[in-house]
């Protein structure tokens, strides 16, 4: 299972999550949120979390691990 985190202090609204992986974020105004704060692993979730400008987005792994953004 991952988790999934869109900080919304960070997010510039820039849709790029939801044109990459629209099944798993939508924009709710100015800012990207998931559709699911938890779900099985999907690669188009560590690639919409990768194409964000801004890196406002974060992918865990059940034991917490940082999958996305890469550092």
């Amino acid at each position: 299972m991952w988790c999934v985190a869109v900080d919304g202090r960070t997010c510039i609204g820039s849709g790029m999550c939801a044109a990459v992986a629209p099944g798993h974020f939508r924009l709710d105004g100015a800012v990207s949120v998931p559709k699911r704060t938890e779900l099985e692993p999907d690669d188009v979730v560590l690639d919409a979390a990768e194409s964000c400008p801004v890196e406002a987005i974060l992918v865990r792994d059940a034991d917490g691990t940082v999958l996305a953004p890469e550092p």
